[in-house]
């Protein structure tokens, strides 16, 4: 399974240049979102994008109703991972991982899964922690490297 971050669903809603892979990660039937990244996609899609909420959803909904994009819910277990995530990878000024970004890799840790992302400061501490990781590309087309 492939958890997607909260800039590939952005990418999806907004056709940035990783739209095309989302949509395959989609059509492979292997995507999943935590709450709180899909949270954090539409908060960005509006303020940034300038796109609809309705029109957010309209795009998202069915995904999420046909189960081609599978959500996740936290728990206990996965606020404390991601509150050890942030405390020991957190700088805010070489990596300002969200709170949401923390709980993407708490739920890679712990069901295994890669994180698609284009997120640098993710796709480093993912790999720094072991979790395999897609780089998808950002909205200028550059993909995420290891440091």
């Amino acid at each position: 399974m492939t958890l997607l971050d909260a800039y590939a669903l952005v990418a999806l809603v907004a056709d940035e240049p990783a739209a095309d892979e989302v949509e395959a990660i989609l059509r492979a039937g292997v995507a999943r979102v935590v709450v709180v990244n899909l949270a954090e996609a539409v908060d960005v899609s509006q303020r940034v994008h300038g796109l609809a909420a309705d029109a957010i959803r309209d795009a998202l909904e069915p995904l999420l109703l046909a189960s081609v994009l599978s959500s996740v819910v936290s728990d206990e277990t996965h606020a404390w991972s991601a509150a050890r995530i942030r405390a020991d990878h957190y700088d805010r000024n070489t990596r300002a991982l969200s709170m949401a970004d923390c709980f993407l890799l708490a739920h890679a840790l712990a069901e295994e899964e890669e994180v698609a992302t284009t997120d640098p400061e993710i796709s480093n501490v993912a790999r720094a922690l072991g979790v395999n990781v897609l780089g998808l590309p950002d909205s200028r087309g550059k993909r995420p490297l290891a440091r």
